[in-house]
């Protein structure tokens, strides 16, 4: 079964991750990712653009490269919320969905850029960034708890020493003989 954190609920396993798709935590993270988008390429493509064109070569390079970045990050995060919100709205099975997340990976990526240059990119375009890496840690998070194989229970106590615990129940179930 998918999904590694679950619980029982009236006798039947519950994956909190499957529900937490069809949830308004789901559609409040899915509008989230979306207006993010929407803000990252209002910025790239405007005031981003003439901030660009005023940095020096190495800062204008980082720049180029961290808004590369950023846009590739909230591309894929883009993806795996729509993938996810076409399950919740039955246009895919979970199993299309498990198919098609082959294409959309959602690793977690840091910033290309030396810490030192980083902190001297136009304000906005960090501000944007930081954004997107808290947004990926959490969708990383929700895909590694959907898709994830599940893990065996933690109280399962492997052959040898299941062998050892039953010989010793075993040992002290007997009634020691009296005389």
């Amino acid at each position: 079964m998918a999904g590694n954190v679950h619980s029982l609920h009236g006798g039947k396993m519950v994956v909190f991750a499957d529900r937490m798709k069809g949830s308004p935590g789901f559609k409040s993270l899915f509008a989230e990712g979306m207006k993010m988008v929407e803000e990252a390429a209002a910025y790239l493509d405007g005031p981003g653009r003439d901030e660009s064109r005023s940095l020096d070569r190495s800062r204008s390079l980082a720049y180029a490269t961290e808004s590369m970045r950023l846009t590739t990050r909230l591309m894929q995060l883009a993806s795996w919320l729509l993938l996810q919100r076409a399950v919740n709205d039955g246009e895919m099975t979970p199993a299309q969905a498990a198919a098609e997340k082959h294409k959309v990976r959602v690793t977690r990526q840091e910033i290309a850029t030396a810490r030192d240059m980083y902190d001297t990119l136009p304000e906005r375009l960090r501000e944007l960034s930081d954004r997107s890496l808290r947004l990926q840690g959490r969708i990383v998070h929700l895909d590694q708890m959907m898709y994830a194989p599940a893990q065996p229970s933690a109280f399962h106590v492997p052959g040898a020493v299941e062998a050892q615990f039953d010989r010793l129940r075993q040992a002290f179930a007997r009634q020691p003989e009296t005389a």
